[in-house]
């Protein structure tokens, strides 16, 4: 078909042909390729990932002090408090994954972990109480940040996560919080989230892009 199209605008004295092609249709962009057409995303489709990463990177003081407000609430401050410094290294370690010198691509990898960080602690804690301890599920936004930094960056990074979560004991800190004698203070104290997260950052228009998971 692509062939008979391609005949038929040459015979019609067509010098451009254009077409629209989502970005996870992998099999019709190598197709394209292999039959010479220049490749380029929609230029408003580059503007709404623009703005999605602006915006993930905003999130991070938004959900630090959300963090420590519901951490406060269920009794979990110390341990937070450790979670929210390795958060801060994060952010004051210029050359790290992704070099802080390469502008808002050098803050990729410093928004992925401190947010997946703190989801992590959330998860964790829905796990152990089967309640939601931030008003905010970043899950999906993680998954396309994570899609975003690609191989290699992206496992460096998920290590990272790992290493804090084990360095600064909070996951044994919200276990310990679940045990029968501190039944009655969790449950009167939990947080008020347990109606389920309020609020996702918004990843439907990263799909024209391939980024987005369903």
């Amino acid at each position: 078909l692509m062939h008979h199209l391609i005949r038929y605008a040459e015979s019609e004295g067509l010098r451009d042909l254009h077409g629209d092609v989502l970005a996870a249709n992998v099999g019709m962009l190598k197709m394209c390729r292999e039959l010479g057409f220049d490749i380029a995303a929609d230029p408003e489709d580059l503007a709404q990932g623009a703005r999605f990463v602006v915006a993930y990177i905003e999130q991070v003081p938004y959900m630090m002090k959300i963090a420590w407000t519901a951490a406060t609430n269920v009794g979990l401050e110390q341990a937070m408090l450790r979670v929210l410094a390795m958060v801060e290294s994060y952010w004051l370690e210029g050359d790290d994954v992704i070099p802080d010198g390469l502008g808002v691509i050098g803050l990729l990898d410093d928004a992925y972990c401190s947010l997946s960080s703190l989801q992590a602690v959330s998860d964790h804690y829905r796990l152990q109480t089967g309640k939601h301890l931030f008003p905010d599920d970043l899950s999906q936004a993680n998954r396309a940040m994570r899609r975003i930094i690609a191989e290699p960056y992206a496992s460096e990074l998920d290590r990272i996560v790992i290493r804090t979560m084990k360095e600064t004991g909070l996951l044994e800190a919200v276990t310990a919080l679940a045990n029968e004698e501190k039944r009655l203070r969790l449950e009167s104290n939990s947080t008020i989230w347990s109606h389920g997260p309020a609020g996702r950052i918004d990843i439907a228009a990263l799909a024209r892009l391939g980024i987005r998971e369903d």
